[in-house]
């Protein structure tokens, strides 16, 4: 059901988009109405969030079931303190195909009465609510002039970005995302030399109900979306192999990666940025993984032209890897909820060149007989489809090979693949199925289909 409006774009990225959804293979296949009502449900979707919160849960150090349960109490707990109920009841369910994947019904939208009394968030606060998170301090751009700690209020989220923090009110493009109390008085998040941290409110009538894990097992219990965890699976390592993850922050894919092949071989982990490093080896250690090893270093520059050198970290010699995971920066308009995008076209076109300079680093720095996986988070064909026709024929020595699992649609018509091409890709495609679904329908079908957009690749190099 739709609950807010569709996302928010620049007009010349809307027209992109509407050409590369509505592209001539597309109308030929479908025609021009189903392709112009997969492109609106497109955008509408993309401003709410899935129907499940996806759980990779650490089987590497606890079975499957044993995780389940310990959830389900830590969560009871959770919903206690929250919910005037005296019966709290909590679902979790395996994912029928996947080991190590527990999924989380959301509920939602629920009736919730909006208060007099309101806060106001950014965008990407206000979505973060809606996947289950309380709203941080920093988030918070408005709040009444005279709130106090205990005050219950309304949560708006700014879908332009055009509230002014520390304002009184602000009536300009919002949402509501639900009800809270106030942890702190607005003197504490505005009046002070120090910047506030922590919950600045506490999320108890959320629009879409879903737990937050804040602090819950974490060692256990990873928050990650499917297809993201689909990723490590297609990839396949095995114990003892050397694998390269290319662009690795913040490391769910990283430690999943180390996860599978039980912690024997070697991870490496490349991310050029300084400050996210340290968190990919907070996960690393959290999760008792020994295997990962984590470089600040550009990816693009990682093939040395030294075959003979001696020190263990970047940059390294060409076919130095089993496994080569390319879960490349891309534009994101995959991700789910996100109400507001405020890229312009030039920015939304910026990332493919990036893309394939890191492919050729790719495909240089794996073994001969080696498999390379190429992710994105975007729905574009530019950034999906259109890489794989354009690496196909750069280097002969690819071959597409079969995903396991596959779980997603196939990939999208528009970059001249052939239909044996296409089924061989992996694109998450929620606007093909969104609120088409029924309840009836079995989970696997309605959790595999109701994801972010997500697009996965498998190369083997001959």
């Amino acid at each position: 059901m739709s609950t807010f409006p569709r996302i928010s774009l620049r007009p010349e990225v809307t027209d992109y988009l509407k050409n590369v959804f509505l592209n001539k293979e597309v109308l030929a296949a479908v025609g021009h109405q189903e392709a112009e009502s997969r492109f609106q449900r497109l955008l509408t979707c993309l401003s709410h969030p899935p129907s499940y919160t996806c759980v990779r849960a650490s089987t590497h150090l606890a079975p499957l079931e044993e995780i389940r349960q310990k959830l389900g109490e830590e969560l009871k707990k959770q919903q206690m303190c929250t919910s005037s109920e005296k019966e709290v009841s909590v679902q979790i369910l395996p994912h029928p195909l996947i080991p190590d994947v527990l999924m989380l019904p959301v509920d939602g939208p629920r009736p919730v009465e909006q208060l007099s009394s309101e806060v106001v968030v950014g965008a990407q606060c206000g979505s973060a609510v809606l996947r289950g998170a309380n709203v941080f301090v920093p988030g918070i751009l408005a709040s009444p002039k005279f709130m106090k700690a205990g005050d219950v209020v309304s949560v708006f989220s700014d879908l332009e970005g055009r509230c002014t923090r520390g304002a009184t009110s602000f009536q300009g493009m919002r949402v509501f995302v639900g009800n809270g109390v106030a942890q702190i008085d607005r003197s504490g998040i505005f009046c002070t030399d120090v910047a506030a941290k922590g919950v600045g409110v506490r999320m108890v009538e959320p629009l879409y109900q879903s737990p937050s894990f804040d602090g819950v097992l974490p060692n256990l219990a990873f928050l990650q979306n499917l297809p993201s965890v689909v990723v490590g699976h297609v990839l396949g390592p095995l114990p003892g192999e050397r694998i390269l993850d290319m662009c690795a922050a913040p490391g769910g894919k990283t430690c999943h990666i180390a996860a599978l092949m039980r912690d024997q071989g070697e991870v490496v982990a490349l991310e050029k940025i300084k400050n996210k490093i340290d968190r990919i080896r907070q996960n690393a250690k959290m999760l008792q993984l020994n295997s990962v090893k984590v470089y600040c270093f550009n990816s693009t520059k990682a093939v040395s032209s030294d075959s003979a050198q001696e020190h263990e970290g970047p940059p390294f010699p060409a076919e130095s890897f089993d496994r080569v995971l390319l879960d490349a920066p891309c534009s994101g308009l995959g991700q789910r909820p996100s109400m507001s995008c405020t890229w312009s076209l030039k920015e939304l076109c910026s990332y493919q060149p990036l893309q394939r300079k890191l492919f050729h680093a790719a495909v240089q720095l794996l073994k001969k007989g080696g498999v390379l996986v190429y992710s994105t988070c975007t729905v574009t064909l530019a950034e999906n489809e259109e890489q794989v026709a354009w690496a196909l024929e750069t280097f002969p020595c690819l071959t597409l090979q079969p995903q396991e699992p596959h779980i997603g649609s196939e990939g999208m018509l528009g970059a001249g693949l052939s239909p044996e091409q296409l089924r061989l890709l992996q694109r998450f495609s929620p606007e093909l199925t969104w609120d088409q679904t029924g309840a009836a329908a079995p989970l696997s079908y309605r959790a595999d289909r109701d994801t972010i957009g997500f697009f996965i690749a498998k190369f083997l190099k001959k």
